[in-house]
């Protein structure tokens, strides 16, 4: 058996082609798609060998795993080349995370400070009320979604693993509007508005329910993110089988968990802009639970017990 690996390198993007691209390298017969990277960015002189795409020439496919074997991809071997692209500055996927969840932690501090002063202003609103501590039930809210976000930077720092190690940077602005607009400015403004359905002093037994829906939600998306955590080594790319709870009802618990804890903070705030909020996470919910399902189902076959439903029994 052969102890190198000799591949020809072409542009993927002949319009923006990367300068000092080798035409050949030359690489160890057990190289991985990251190996291959490094070697192409030392050869180019790119800094950041996470810049470079790595594509199949015959199917165009890009190669996501980076821990894959080169002689194990069938159209690379075949034709015996890499195309390669430059996707531009990179940011650690980690850090995109942190910085999406950042927002609403600032927004729920700053809207509730800044209260008198946003909504004195306004001519709808009494200027009394504008200036007025807000309600318990408000405080309450603020308590919920600040819970909520420092519990999604606890498992982004500490919890998750990624297994592609960055994305491009502009995509920050992208992920992080969602989070920041959404969850942030507009769920705050209309939460500790003065004349909020969550201006309230007194608990009702719905309040209590919601309370009780989210608590439950939370922790078992807790749960969930730990197991599926347990399923890759650190570094690693590889796939596990989930088997946690609330996966034998979907395909992705964590989703599902998700969206009720987001249900009780909607009992509680009777908010049509947290309402807004978790209806455009489940489009992007959607989306993802039924790519892990397809993954799912590629890498396991027989061994996967195949889901209907990908992310709410009986929906979705």
């Amino acid at each position: 058996m052969s102890t190198k690996l000799t591949l020809k390198v072409g542009n993927r993007a002949p319009k923006k082609p990367i300068r000092k691209l080798p035409s050949s390298i030359e690489l160890p017969h057990d190289a991985t798609v990251e190996d291959a990277k490094k070697a192409i960015a030392r050869e180019s002189s790119v800094k950041d060998f996470n810049r470079l795409g790595l594509y199949d020439p015959v199917s165009k496919q890009f190669l996501k795993n980076r821990r894959a074997l080169l002689r194990d991809e069938a159209g690379v071997v075949k034709a015996g080349e890499l195309l390669v692209k430059d996707l531009g500055p990179q940011v650690a996927w980690r850090t995109v995370y942190v910085i999406e969840y950042f927002g609403p932690i600032i927004f729920h501090v700053l809207i509730p400070f800044l209260r008198p002063y946003i909504y004195g202003i306004l001519p709808f609103v009494d200027k009394a009320a504008a200036e007025a501590p807000m309600a318990q039930v408000q405080w309450l809210l603020c308590a919920l979604f600040h819970l909520h976000f420092l519990k999604r930077e606890y498992e982004t720092i500490f919890v998750h693993k990624f297994s592609a190690n960055t994305m491009p940077a502009r995509n920050i602005v992208r992920n992080s509007a969602f989070y920041w607009l959404m969850a942030g400015l507009l769920c705050s403004l209309d939460i500790y508005a003065p004349n909020s359905l969550a201006a309230r002093d007194e608990l009702t037994l719905l309040d209590y329910v919601g309370l009780a829906v989210f608590t439950i939600g939370e922790a078992c998306n807790w749960i969930v993110h730990q197991h599926l955590a347990s399923l890759r080594k650190p570094g690693g790319t590889e796939k596990g089988i989930p088997n946690c709870i609330g996966s034998n009802l979907v395909t992705s618990p964590n989703y599902m968990f998700e969206v009720l804890a987001w249900v009780g903070v909607i009992l509680i705030s009777r908010s049509w802009a947290v309402v807004l909020f978790i209806c455009t996470g489940i489009i992007y919910m959607r989306s993802w639970s039924r790519d892990k399902e397809k993954a799912l189902r590629e890498a396991f076959g027989d061994r996967y017990k195949k889901k209907r439903y990908t992310m709410l029994p009986g929906l979705i």
